[in-house]
C-alpha cells in the first residue's frame, strides 16, 4: 500500500471532505487515500495550529510536508496578505492542495512537489517554516526539516514543529538546539510537543 509520504499512482481514489475551523474560518479539504491523516485533522496538527503565535500580516511562510494542505491553507485564510508556499514529496498530496486552494477560494498560496527543500533555490527564504514532519520517513528526513530549513529562513525567521515524545521529540529538541542555538517548547499536550526555534544570525 505504501506510506503517506510516497506517491503511489495505482492507489484507488476515495476522495472525501474533511472540515476544520481556524481563527473563525471554516475550511473544507478534499482528502484521499495515500495521504497523511486522510479521515480527519490529526491531533498534532490541531495542537500546532492552536499553539503558534500570531504572524506578521505580510509574512512569507513555508509549510513543509503539507499533506493535503491543512496547516498552510488555514494560515493562508487567516493571513490573506501573507504568501504561503506548500511542499510535499507526495504528488497526490500536492494535487489535493491545489484542489483545496480553489475549493477554499484562497489566492495567496501555492504548492509544489519536492523532497524536502530540493526544488527551492538558495535564494528562497521565509519568515516562518512550519511542519508536522513525516515521522515514518525516518530520522534523516525529519531532522532534515530543521537542518536544511535553517538556510531557508531569513534572519529572525522562526521554525515551528510538532512531534510526539515517543516518536522522537527529545532528539528533535536536541537537533533544533544544535542547529539554531535555541529552542522553546510552546506546548505539551497528550505527548505532543510544539517546538519553536529562531534563526538569530
Amino acid at each position: 500500500m505504501g506510506q503517506y509520504f510516497e506517491y503511489n499512482p495505482n492507489l484507488k481514489k476515495n476522495i472525501h471532505e474533511v472540515r476544520y475551523t481556524y481563527k473563525g474560518n471554516e475550511l473544507v479539504f478534499n482528502a484521499d487515500n495515500g495521504v497523511f491523516s486522510k479521515d480527519r485533522v490529526d491531533f498534532g496538527t490541531n495542537v500546532l495550529l492552536n499553539s503558534i503565535p500570531d504572524f506578521d500580516e505580510k509574512s512569507l511562510i513555508l509549510d513543509m510536508g503539507c499533506g493535503y494542505g491543512v496547516i498552510g491553507l488555514c494560515i493562508a485564510k487567516a493571513y490573506p496578505l501573507s504568501t504561503i508556499t506548500m511542499i510535499d514529496v507526495n504528488l497526490r498530496a500536492v494535487e489535493l492542495v491545489k484542489e483545496n486552494i480553489i475549493k477554499n477560494r484562497i489566492n495567496n498560496a501555492n504548492a509544489l512537489q519536492s523532497n524536502l527543500y530540493d526544488e527551492l533555490s538558495s535564494n528562497d527564504c521565509f519568515d516562518v517554516i512550519i511542519s508536522n514532519p513525516p515521522i515514518r520517513a525516518g530520522k534523516n528526513i525529519v531532522h532534515g526539516v530543521a537542518k536544511e530549513g535553517y538556510n531557508h529562513l531569513k534572519i529572525c525567521g522562526k521554525i515551528f514543529l510538532v512531534i510526539q515524545k515517543k516518536q522522537g521529540a527529545p532528539s528533535m529538541e536536541k537537533c533544533l538546539f544544535e542547529v539554531f542555538g535555541n529552542v522553546k517548547t510552546l506546548a505539551k499536550e497528550n505527548g505532543y510537543f510544539i517546538f519553536e526555534s529562531i534563526k538569530e544570525k
